[in-house]
């Protein structure tokens, strides 16, 4: 395998100093512009590659960012990450996408990895098991931007940008209570994420504002996942009393809803209602097409990235913006009567 060509090499061919290639290479204005289109041919002819973090440890700039996400797997956080290439690439900038799968170990080992690359700023939603807050302070404390998206953590001087789930929970009940549904039960993701805690809020809010009676036997906080659905509506049909509609914080606890429902031969949505949230792709596609707040995805990486931009325009200027983007209500079979 051969060497990789060095300043040296082309200083050698050149017949000039390594220190005069070096320059030439960064565009400094010392040198000649005869001298610079002679470097930087001879070094695409050489096949000469910069070591790019060499040249971020001098600047003080890489041009990559960091994206830390629970799982790359999940459509609503490839699409924010879309919508965070979307800004940046266009830029110069070049993204480093890593996975926490909902550790708190791997998110802190992430962010050391990402500060050792020398990003220019991390970009991330928060694990729903991190309980520390000391690796946030130690990106801080080196000056790198920091900006949460849709999950976040209330730490000093980081921007955030999320849904306003509160508005979300409300406008998928009142939904439900428009189209007759008068037992409306909640399925609930793990709680101590504020994002299922303030779709719950608004669950219990618009209830409250109709006046419909909270009933604590309505509510289940189980996992985000189909099978989670089936256990649900298993424990539903016990009731005396059964719901008459659900509003679910995930499209994959409303989609196992609606498997477990169809199974004990209950008519959707003439007999039970279904909203979902996230508006997962399958939610339109299906044959029983599933109502579902859609949190705009693409753009709260859009905006994400455009927080990051404002940041680093300007580093002395410290900049701490709270973004909340509005939801909205895509209804279908699932929950329209009308």
């Amino acid at each position: 395998m051969s060497e990789k060509t060095t300043i040296y090499d082309i200083a050698k061919a050149l017949n000039i100093t390594a220190a005069t290639v070096s320059r030439a290479l960064n565009n400094n204005p010392k040198i000649s512009q005869a001298t610079k289109k002679l470097v930087l041919e001879t070094a695409a002819k050489m096949n000469y590659k910069q070591n790019k973090l060499a040249l971020a440890l001098k600047s003080g700039r890489s041009n990559t960012v960091g994206v830390i996400v629970p799982y790359i797997d999940r459509n609503f956080f490839s699409s924010i990450i879309r919508g965070i290439e979307e800004e940046l690439y266009p830029l110069g900038y070049h993204v480093i996408i890593c996975q926490t799968h909902e550790e708190e170990g791997t998110e802190i080992d992430n962010i050391n990895a990402l500060l050792n690359a020398q990003v220019d700023g991390i970009l991330m939603s928060v694990s729903k098991h991190t309980t520390q807050l000391d690796h946030f302070d130690h990106v801080l404390k080196k000056g790198i931007p920091l900006v949460f998206f849709d999950r976040r953590k209330d730490v000093k001087g980081v921007s955030t940008v999320t849904i306003d789930d509160f508005q979300g929970g409300y406008m998928a009940t009142k939904h439900l209570i428009q189209q007759g549904c008068k037992r409306i039960a909640h399925l609930s993701g793990d709680r101590s994420l504020e994002i299922y805690k303030h779709r719950y809020e608004g669950y219990k809010q618009a209830l409250e504002d109709f006046g419909l009676k909270f009933n604590k036997e309505y509510v289940i906080q189980s996992k985000s996942d189909v099978i989670s659905g089936h256990k649900a509506i298993d424990k539903f049909m016990k009731l005396d009393d059964r719901p008459d509609a659900i509003f679910s914080s995930s499209d994959f606890l409303a989609l196992g809803a609606i498997e477990q429902l169809k199974k004990n031969g209950i008519k959707i949505p003439e007999e039970f209602c279904v909203v979902g949230f996230s508006n997962e792709p399958f939610t339109k596609f299906m044959e029983l097409s599933i109502s579902s707040v859609d949190q705009s995805p693409v753009q709260m990486g859009n905006t994400a990235a455009k927080v990051f931009l404002e940041q680093v325009k300007d580093a002395k200027v410290k900049i701490e913006k709270k973004v909340v983007l509005s939801p909205t209500l895509k209804i279908r079979k699932s929950s329209s009567r009308s």
